[in-house]
């Protein structure tokens, strides 16, 4: 593969991280996006990656809400990967100021920077399958989640998060659709889980790992089911959906559909009695009636818990060539990356 100098916002995130790794590997020029670049300790694996990579990489600073802060990095680059968005779905105490507005106006601001560049052919977009549905009951009437879905039931009250991301990827194409000289695709992955480049706990995919070993719920889980995919993976479709010429349009990223009882199997079985880990789902109705106590609402638990939701993954085979891993291989690696990390003791 030709060199390439390419922009990664948010460039220190954890699927980020993979595909700055994957990027040096290949030997481009790769440019990423901190809100300060003189904390140092904050990308410092990715310091470490390139020092054992052909590539090498350039550390600007931007921030999502400062219109032009992202001018210097775009000028030059010819494929941009706009990561950076919040990643919470509890523990907020403003849902619009927190997840929409930075989601909303963080991709406003990299793609106004993207349209004073040149440069720029292709964005590839972090979305998310929260912009494709927003409860697991919206699969009523239908086999499975695609591309095709979009979430029409969530919103700042409901699911601010996945109304944030919903409201981010429809603004993105409604910019990318003003213009003809850059093209947009967009990564739409399920719940994102495996290990980290970086020694952090900063998000919900390596706080919920963290809280099923660590006996939060050893006295019995939620039974909500996710589709799950390798953090590597992730990593992998957006580089495809750069390159490939030929990909296009948004993109179903996940693997395997599984609940947190049988996510905390999966980690027993490999690791037995290491853990305190859960061995019993709790009642629906019990969750309804303790729903407020515990941080969920009501209108949650009833769209959400026990209900399954399946999702086609079969765009991304076929046009991306995906080949995802194991849910036992993706938990069996994040749980060692955690022990080796000493966040599990």
């Amino acid at each position: 593969m030709n060199k390439k100098i390419v922009l990664v916002t948010g460039g220190t995130g954890y699927v980020a991280s993979w595909l700055v790794k994957e990027l040096l590997e290949d030997g481009h020029e790769v440019r990423i996006t901190v809100r300060d670049k003189g904390r140092t300790a904050g990308y410092e694996h990715l310091l470490d990656a390139e020092r054992n990579a052909e590539g090498t990489l350039h550390v600007f600073e931007a921030n999502l809400l400062r219109e032009g802060s992202f001018d210097q990095a775009a000028d030059g680059s010819e494929y941009v990967f706009h990561t950076a968005s919040p990643f919470f779905i509890s523990g907020f105490r403003d849902a619009k100021k927190d997840l929409i507005k930075p989601a909303l106006e963080g991709t406003r601001n990299v793609l106004s920077s993207v349209n004073k560049s040149e440069s720029v052919r292709r964005v590839v977009l972090t979305s998310s399958a929260v912009a494709i549905f927003g409860d697991n009951a919206d699969m009523e009437g239908k086999p499975a989640f695609t591309e095709r879905d979009w979430n029409t039931t969530s919103s700042p009250d409901h699911q601010p998060y996945s109304y944030s991301k919903t409201a981010a990827e429809k603004e993105a194409w409604r910019i990318a659709g003003e213009q003809d000289r850059w093209d947009l695709v967009t990564i739409n992955p399920t719940f994102i889980l495996g290990p980290s480049l970086a020694k952090r706990t900063d998000s919900t995919s390596i706080s919920t790992i963290l809280d099923l070993v660590k006996g939060k719920y050893k006295t019995g889980v939620p039974k909500l089911i996710n589709g799950i995919v390798d953090v590597r993976d992730a990593a992998k479709a957006h580089k495809r959906a750069a390159f490939l010429n030929t990909a296009s349009g948004r993109y179903l990223i996940s693997n395997e559909e599984a609940s947190l009882l049988q996510m905390a199997k999966v980690i027993g079985e490999a690791a037995p009695g290491r853990f305190r880990l859960p061995k019993i789902e709790i009642p629906k109705l019990i969750m309804w009636l303790l729903a407020p106590k515990i941080g969920f609402t009501r209108r949650y638990v009833s769209r959400n818990i026990g209900i399954t939701a399946h999702f086609d993954n079969s765009k991304s085979i076929r046009e991306l060539d995906m080949d995802y891993r194991s849910l036992r291989t993706t938990l069996n690696d994040q749980v060692a990356q955690m022990e080796k990390d000493g966040l599990i003791r």
